[in-house]
């Protein structure tokens, strides 16, 4: 049987290390609402008790609706500190900069990316004027699958929940305690209405989690997770420098 609080006692001692190690302040994270920010949020607080968790709306209606709620919900069961950051009006004027009205000329990615890229820019400005660390959010499921934004919510000065799969996370939550509400919803980015991870991928998290840990899934569901990691090896290695490329 899984000893929860031992690893959350060795994941603590982690994140003391790294904050003690960088003579850093504190720690600051996006307190996005959704499960990885959660678990992430809960062991970053028990570690270091000057944690600070921005709730950063970009656009999309949940992200001011059930990922507000959520994000504040947590934030005042778990008493970590919250600041509130919108980040539509710059998003808005990044797309007009670049791409004219609406970002004219550009595909879904390439403005679905930008989001968790102003959100990085927040974490990382705030981090660096009040000498705290950049938490990471991301889980193990979504590493494999290059769900992730590269230089977005990809990027960060640590992450306590790297090594955790989907299906593990929602395991040390119900452990925690955390409402009932953050394990049952669907899992979003919440970059766009009605957008889940699933339905993006066209692979249940289950199946992805199967694979991962017991090393089979369906036909159908392994062609989709070898395509989405293949594609997404970039993703997962440190930038190429010369003469690096001689070597591969």
């Amino acid at each position: 049987m899984r000893d929860y609080e031992q690893e959350i006692d060795k994941r603590i001692a982690f994140i003391r290390s790294i904050v003690d190690g960088a003579r850093a302040k504190g720690i600051i994270y996006a307190n996005s609402g959704g499960k990885d920010a959660v678990l992430t949020g809960i062991l970053c607080k028990k570690a270091c008790d000057d944690t600070v968790g921005l709730i950063l709306p970009c656009g999309s209606k949940q992200n001011y609706g059930s990922d507000k709620t959520d994000a504040e919900t947590v934030a005042k069961i778990y008493g970590i500190s919250t600041r509130y950051i919108d980040l539509a009006g710059a998003k808005n004027q990044f797309l007009q900069a670049i791409g004219g009205a609406a970002g004219a000329g550009l595909n879904d990615t390439a403005i679905g990316n930008i989001a968790p890229r102003l959100r990085m820019i927040a974490l990382y400005t705030l981090g660096l004027n009040e000498n705290r660390l950049v938490a990471g959010t991301g889980n193990r499921s979504e590493n494999y699958m290059g769900y992730f934004t590269k230089w977005g919510d990809g990027a960060y000065d640590f992450n306590p929940i790297a090594d955790l799969t989907v299906t593990e996370i929602y395991e040390f939550l119900r452990h925690l305690g955390a409402p009932e509400s953050i394990i049952t919803k669907a899992p979003s980015a919440g970059l766009v209405e009605g957008q889940t991870d699933e339905g993006d991928m066209g692979v249940t998290y289950r199946s992805i989690d199967d694979f991962i840990l017991n090393g089979s899934t369906n036909e159908h569901d392994m062609a989709i997770i070898d395509r989405y990691h293949k594609a997404s090896e970039h993703k997962r290695k440190p930038p190429l420098m010369y003469p690096s490329q001689l070597q591969l």
